[in-house]
């Protein structure tokens, strides 16, 4: 019986060893997450894998949180037009700036970015003509439009620069003196044409240039019911000197984009500054 003592102590001390060595891992942590060893052989913490579908092999499968889904894209129609400005108007980089004799351009100088210089039928003095690239499309497709229906325009002048602003208002002075250039052109500074958003118009028979029975002409009266299809609306209308500051100017076009030039013909609104809201500007300050 002695005998056997030691022998049965190393029996019992290996089975303890034994006991030891099926010790349950360490449960994973409340996040899910478990600890991995990267290659470098560095410890780091790694996420449940998220399986996607299988494809073409008809097994079930599933994941372990819920896909992600994304907003659709939003599409923009050729003209990029941009969301109207939130109480301003001011921005000339923007399509729905107001400029007029109490509205200046900030900077006065303001030169566009984005010139272009459209396929256009140049009248006298519009060769060469340039415009903001939305309003270049624009037109393009507007003149393309007049010509099919039997009404070809002419272009005659686009974008000015503050500099080339200058000697026009100077010409309109040494013709009509100050309060008369006033009512027909724009200080420089002042000037839609420097936004390389308006352009003037002519008909392709050479008639009425510049002069109020151009609204009489199939240019011009094709321009004065279609124009806003194209994002285009006369600016100066008749009856309207006391909110614009201008004598009507029926071959001056103002490229506003598809959504307000549609909305503002629809309503019958004759001024951009009532339409956006805005204070009349019948005088500069």
């Amino acid at each position: 019986m002695n005998a056997a003592k030691p022998v049965l102590l190393a029996a019992l001390l290996g089975l303890a060893g034994l006991m030891a060595g099926c010790t349950p891992a360490e449960p994973p942590s409340p996040g899910g997450s478990t600890t991995a060893v990267s290659p470098g052989g560095t410890a780091s913490p790694s996420s449940p894998a998220r399986e996607s579908p299988s494809q073409g092999t008809g097994s079930a499968t599933t994941t372990s949180e819920p896909a992600e889904t994304s907003a659709p894209a939003t599409t923009k129609g050729p003209e990029t037009e941009e969301p109207r400005a939130q109480g301003g108007h001011d921005d000339p980089a923007r399509i729905d700036v107001v400029v007029n004799k109490q509205r200046p351009l900030q900077p006065r100088d303001y030169f566009p970015a984005d010139l272009a210089t459209p396929a256009l039928t140049a009248g006298p003095g519009g060769d060469g003509t340039q415009l903001r690239a939305a309003a270049a499309e624009a037109a393009e497709r507007m003149f393309a439009a007049a010509a099919a229906d039997g009404a070809p325009m002419t272009v005659l002048s686009g974008f000015r620069s503050y500099e080339t602003q200058v000697s026009t208002y100077q010409h309109w002075v040494d013709v009509n003196g100050k309060a008369g250039a006033d009512r027909v052109s724009a200080r420089p500074g002042f000037s839609e044409h420097q936004t390389g958003l308006s352009l003037d118009i002519g008909d392709s028979s050479g008639s009425c240039r510049l002069e109020a029975c151009f609204a009489d002409t199939p240019a011009g009266a094709w321009a004065a019911r279609n124009a806003h299809r194209f994002g285009f609306v006369v600016r100066y209308q008749p009856g309207q000197e006391s909110v614009t500051g201008y004598s009507p100017e029926p071959w001056h076009l103002r490229y506003i984009g598809t959504r307000d030039a549609g909305a503002m013909f629809g309503s019958g609104t004759k001024a951009l500054e009532t339409y956006y809201g805005l204070p009349p500007a019948p005088d500069y300050r």
